[in-house]
């Protein structure tokens, strides 16, 4: 028997905590394989780690636990910012979005957001590890001398598309024209 999409979406979990940029790469990761693009011209379809704090500043996500650079985001977050991007997909704006976030429950929000993304879930499921499966595979992608990006073989955030961003973004944070 298929897994629901509600359990295919509490898989993400495990990936949990986040700092801002990986937040934003899961959620991208998974909006990009649901195809989620926003009706409003003016929204990105994918999140980044500024939009993230955006968010945060203007309360449509909750505070993350810690400060600054050792801030850390965890699963309701994740759902959150996916049920940030699923409205803004649907035209709503972000005042209206967070009016519905004030009163949605993590079980209601959890619900939706599986509802909305289901085939992206049923097509690309993240299934639960057990302790006896044995070590992970991880993907090593080269940025700089030096400076290497590390991701799990298993997360959607390892697909080559995702990889490039994250080497991209990575690169343009360095600042170094030689690294582009």
């Amino acid at each position: 028997m298929a897994d629901s999409p509600v359990s295919l979406l509490r898989a993400h979990a495990r990936h949990s905590p986040w700092n801002a940029r990986g937040l934003a790469a899961h959620v991208t990761a998974l909006v990009d394989s649901a195809g989620l693009r926003p009706t409003n011209a003016s929204a990105r379809a994918a999140p980044s780690a500024r939009s993230v704090r955006f968010y945060v500043s203007h309360g449509l996500l909750d505070r993350p636990e810690g400060a600054g650079t050792a801030a850390t985001y965890g699963y309701r977050h994740f759902l959150q910012l996916l049920a940030i991007k699923i409205r803004q997909r649907e035209g709503q704006t972000l005042e209206a979005i967070k009016r519905e976030m004030k009163d949605v429950t993590g079980d209601a929000l959890e619900r939706r957001i599986a509802q909305s993304l289901a085939p992206a879930l049923v097509a690309n499921p993240v299934t639960p590890r057990s302790e006896d499966e044995g070590p992970v595979a991880w993907r090593r992608l080269v940025v700089a001398e030096g400076v290497e990006l590390h991701v799990r073989g298993d997360s959607p955030a390892s697909r080559e598309e995702a990889l490039v961003a994250m080497r991209e973004a990575v690169r343009a944070a360095l600042g170094r024209q030689e690294l582009r």
